[in-house]
Parts: C-alpha cells; sequence; structure tokens
C-alpha cells in the first residue's frame, strides 16, 4: 500500500467511525424526540464523507461495496432533505427518523464486513464471510437497526422541530 493510500484510508477510516459514533448519538436524539441539530449535522457530513471517499479505492469492476455506498449517498440525500429542505415537517420528520438510522446501519453494515476481513481473530472465525459468526453478526446488527428505525419513527414526533 502506499503512503499516499494510506493516508486516504486512515481519512476515511476515521470519518467513518465519526459517522458511526455521532450516528449513535442521534438515533438517541430521536429516540428521546430531541433533533440534536449539531450531532444531526457532523452525521450526516461524516456519514456522506465516507461513502463518497469510498468510491475513490482502487477497484476493479462494479463490487458489492459500490452498491452499498451508491444506495447509502441515496438514503444520506433523502435524509438531509427531510432535515434541511422540509425542516421536519409533516411526514418528512418520519422519512427523517428512518433514514437516519438506515444510513446508520450501513455504516455499521461496513463496519462490521471490514472487521471480518482485517481482525485476525474475527476473520479466522469466517475467512469467506459465508460462515455463522458473520451471518449472526450481521443479522444481530440488522435486527437491532430494524428495532431501533421503528422506535425512532414512532418516538421522534411533534412539530417543535419544524422551526429548527
Amino acid at each position: 500500500m502506499t503512503s499516499r493510500l494510506l493516508i486516504f484510508t486512515l481519512i476515511h477510516t476515521a470519518l467513518s467511525l465519526i459517522g458511526i459514533a455521532s450516528g449513535f448519538v442521534v438515533v438517541l436524539g430521536l429516540l428521546a424526540a430531541k433533533p440534536l441539530h449539531g450531532w444531526t449535522g457532523l452525521f450526516l457530513a461524516t456519514t456522506l464523507a465516507t461513502s463518497v471517499t469510498g468510491f475513490f479505492f482502487p477497484f476493479h469492476g462494479f463490487t458489492p461495496a459500490h452498491g452499498v455506498g451508491i444506495v447509502s449517498v441515496l438514503v444520506l440525500v433523502l435524509a438531509s432533505y427531510a432535515r434541511y429542505g422540509r425542516h421536519f415537517a409533516g411526514a418528512w420528520r418520519r422519512a427523517y427518523a428512518i433514514t437516519a438510522v438506515i444510513a446508520l446501519y450501513f455504516n455499521v453494515f461496513v463496519l462490521i464486513v471490514q472487521a471480518f476481513m482485517k481482525v485476525p481473530a474475527l476473520q479466522a472465525m469466517a475467512p469467506t464471510q459465508s460462515e455463522p459468526p458473520f451471518i449472526i453478526a450481521q443479522f444481530a446488527c440488522l435486527v437491532l437497526f430494524v428495532v431501533l428505525g421503528i422506535l425512532a419513527a414512532i418516538r421522534f414526533r411533534g412539530d417543535q422541530f419544524r422551526k429548527a
């Protein structure tokens, strides 16, 4: 790996980890019916930057990572529009809550994939990422985020957010 690619990878990884950490803060805010404006901006910006920078790694052909990246960008655009363009008005409040949770899910999904690729103990447990430990980890992650998405959509309510 060249030094430029290493630096780029470190920046991409840092953006991803900041996006994940701030995303969990945002989701906790959604569950408490609090918009957390500053955290939301950080989450959306770093998560979008993570998705976009992922396209600049060397690759040969279209990969599943590209598919996740494309869908993630689309979800983030919708979340940003619901938040900044529509100011949580009407159904956009629920749309924001759902898309924010989906965007965080994609970031955590990729984190799990990368962990099973790069952490030796995890790689030994699931070298092809088709073994039970990997499948269980991804399934548990999916279930967690489905529950979080449903709860966020239910709890993040109220017209007090329109002026934010």
